[in-house]
């Protein structure tokens, strides 16, 4: 409801379509401007508090927005603003509000509850336009945003109520600045994580564009309030439909045939938005618009889920927001130029014609069907520490080293398998790592790796997961004995 109030409003203030557009970008840029950092935050602080918190400052700026409406002092800057403002509390919230999943379901019911939470807003979404419509038509759009602003009091007492277990790190806990990098290394160094992320982003991008232009159709087409709930509620249903279809087409194709249909059939609907002249036409190109949307963003997101470990878990859903929001953002941008300096209809079509061309990224970054254990693996030895030479906790650097004794028959595999060790290493902490060889003893070769302090490198122990078992399997079975690891910190005289 307050999507549509936003928007229609903006028409009503007489506003180009650029500003229309702008709306989108108000609502879709503080993802990509806050998402990384609130990742951050969410995975330091108790996520049930901040979540309290933002919903509370939700709250004040959905009251000013309603008050402005209706004491007639909106303007399209102010409603770009405030726009902004609610928006950025909804970035500073959701990547904490969707890591708290896993806390409330077992693992095994994961992937049902995602299905679920993805029907229950797409039911909103088919409600909340068409009641947006009839309620702006007939008390005016100040009215969506009062309703907008009770509706946060509900959230704010489930969440008060809910007793969050409190959990305890063994690890020394984490800065921003430094639990921001290790989200931006973890993505790095993850490929199928960074696939699916930068395949998003692209997709989000050029399929922008009925978000940002379709008021400016539907005021063209129907002159109300009402036409464009109708066809946000069609988009709506349209996604409930395919969350139910997505279940039977992943049991039968790969997860990459399926995005790659959905991409192509929203890229055609995007094209047809332009070309259907009638409300008729238009609501049926939504329905399909919107089941198409719904089974790329649905598998995506699902994806992002299952690839990321607890420990980095909102932080990794921060990186994907920033990413797909930040392309929606541009992109709403790049439409609504398009839309104002030539015409809408040539908007949506390059908009299709792109969307349909980002199916060929499915031949350089496919989208993996399965994921690996990501259940914690700490099996490492801590170090037995001499008392003159205990770091503390932010002593940098750390050099930790490992000697492995290999055969000749196996060297070639086993530099194959620490190599792929070695990003494990970078994704968990190490800032640089190397392998070398001995040049006096042919068999030994001694793998080092820096990490920025030891409260770092108290954090790598913990972050090795049951996935990493394997590499590690093969590695000792081309090596003789355990490796010999030390650790070692720069001397105080050298400092």
């Amino acid at each position: 409801m307050q999507s549509v109030g936003a928007a229609w409003l903006m028409v009503s203030l007489g506003a180009s379509p650029l500003y229309v557009a702008l709306t989108q970008t108000a609502s879709t840029l503080p993802f990509f401007l806050f998402a990384l950092p609130a990742g951050s935050i969410g995975d330091i602080v108790d996520r049930r508090k901040l979540i309290l918190y933002t919903e509370t400052w939700m709250v004040c700026v959905a009251v000013a927005l309603a008050v402005a409406t209706l004491t007639g002092v909106m303007t399209p800057w102010l409603l770009l603003s405030l726009t902004f403002a609610l928006s950025g509390g909804d970035a500073f919230e959701t990547p904490t509000w969707r890591a708290v999943l896993p806390e409330l379901v077992r693992k095994e019911d994961l992937t049902a509850a995602a299905a679920l939470n993805g029907i229950e807003f797409n039911i909103a979404r088919a409600i909340g336009p068409a009641l947006a419509g009839g309620l702006v038509a007939v008390a005016g759009v100040g009215a969506a945003f009062l309703v907008n602003a009770g509706s946060f009091l509900g959230v704010i007492l489930i969440v008060w109520r809910w007793k969050r277990p409190v959990r305890t790190r063994s690890a020394p806990a984490e800065t921003l600045r430094g639990a921001t990098v290790a989200a931006i290394r973890y993505v790095r160094h993850v490929p199928q994580t960074r696939a699916v992320v930068l395949r998003s982003g692209v997709v989000m991008f050029c399929a922008s564009a009925p978000f940002a232009l379709l008021p400016t159709v539907a005021r063209r087409i129907s002159g109300s309030a009402v036409g464009y709930g109708v066809l946000l509620g069609c988009f709506g249903v349209g996604a409930i439909a395919g969350a139910l279809v997505m279940q039977s087409a992943r049991a039968r194709w790969s997860t990459e045939t399926v995005a790659s249909t959905a991409v192509t059939i929203l890229g055609a609907a995007i094209v047809a938005i332009g070309r259907v002249h009638n409300l008729p036409g238009l609501m049926l190109v939504m329905l399909v618009s919107g089941g198409a949307w719904i089974v790329f963003v649905s598998l995506v997101s699902a994806l992002v889920q299952n690839l990321a470990p607890d420990w980095v878990r909102a932080r990794v859903l921060a990186m994907f927001m920033l990413i797909t929001q930040g392309g929606l953002a541009a992109g709403s941008a790049l439409w609504g130029t398009i839309g104002s300096r030539v015409i809408v209809d040539t908007a949506f079509l390059w908009a299709g014609l792109s969307t349909i061309a980002t199916t060929a990224l499915g031949f350089v970054v496919r989208l993996p069907d399965s994921t690996a254990d990501l259940t914690p693996w700490n099996h490492w030895r801590v170090p037995a520490i001499v008392e003159d030479a205990a770091p503390g906790l932010e002593q940098r650097p750390v050099l930790v080293t490992a000697e492995y004794r290999v055969e000749e028959q196996n060297v070639k595999r086993f530099l194959r398998a620490m190599y792929m060790y070695g990003r494990v290493r970078r994704r968990d902490g190490a800032s640089r790592w190397g392998i070398f060889r001995d040049v006096e003893y042919a068999d030994v070769y001694l793998e080092v790796f820096l990490v920025t302090s030891w409260a770092e490198h108290l954090r790598q122990h913990e972050r090795l997961t049951h996935g990493d078992r394997e590499i590690e399997r093969r590695l000792g079975s081309y090596t003789r004995g355990a490796p010999v690891v030390r650790h070692l910190i720069r001397p105080e005289s050298e400092r």
